[in-house]
């Protein structure tokens, strides 16, 4: 019986982290793809340079990195409401 409760347990979990990390490539992605409307050239010198890259990559992941945890927050907490009642 405890046994049957530790597989679950960890099924869970394995879940739960394959779904945080899709969501999280997801908004990086979508993220990256959102800025691409951004015009760099108006805050960095040279936007097409392997720095100004770097910087669209990092803004990137750092607005995807909140999105994620934001949909991810909102997941658990709609999936708690079923307690409420």
């Amino acid at each position: 019986m405890e046994e049957m409760w530790s597989t679950q347990l960890l099924g869970s979990v394995g879940n739960s982290g394959l779904v945080s990390m899709v969501v999280s490539l997801l908004c990086v992605a979508l993220s990256w793809w959102a800025l691409q409307n951004l015009k760099l050239d108006l805050f960095i010198r040279y936007p097409k340079s392997p720095q100004g890259r770097l910087l669209h990559l990092l803004l990137a992941i750092v607005l995807g990195h909140f999105v994620a945890g934001f949909l991810l927050d909102y997941l658990g907490w709609s999936s708690q409401i079923r307690y409420m009642f």
